[in-house]
């Protein structure tokens, strides 16, 4: 949702004469349609069908890109924020860009964080952790 957000308050901008708002518009887009398919997957429990895929460390991956290119698009999209735009209602959309942006780093972090504990499997149940086989 807050890539989407991204995506639609640039794109109600005129985005197309500054170079740096296409790598905001290239990254949320690119982000928010993976991020529907992944979810998709999930919600019709697909990644059982394809069994040899490692599901945990594919989207341990897939969040960490995310991370590193939601830092980029934020960093671009809060530099080219000019107070003294041409038209005021482009400088208040390009900067709750900027701040949705921001909040959808955090989340993709926050992301990379649970998917690499789920690929580790730390926070596992203890008792599946103990189990051993007395004969």
């Amino acid at each position: 949702v807050l890539g989407l957000l991204v995506w639609a308050l640039i794109a109600d901008t005129t985005y197309y004469l500054h170079a740096a708002y296409g790598w905001v518009m290239f990254v949320s887009i690119f982000f928010w349609i993976v991020t529907v398919l992944f979810f998709v997957t999930y919600l019709l429990q697909l990644q059982l069908r394809f069994y040899v895929i490692p599901w945990p460390l594919v989207l341990m991956i897939f969040n960490a890109a995310a991370t590193v290119l939601y830092v980029t698009a934020f960093i671009t999209c809060a530099a080219a924020v000019q107070p003294t735009s041409w038209r005021q209602w482009d400088y208040n959309r390009r900067a709750a860009a900027s701040f949705f942006a921001c909040l959808t780093m955090i989340t993709y972090g926050v992301s990379t964080f649970f998917s690499f504990r789920a690929w580790k499997g730390l926070g596992s149940n203890a008792a599946t952790s103990q189990v051993t086989d007395h004969a």
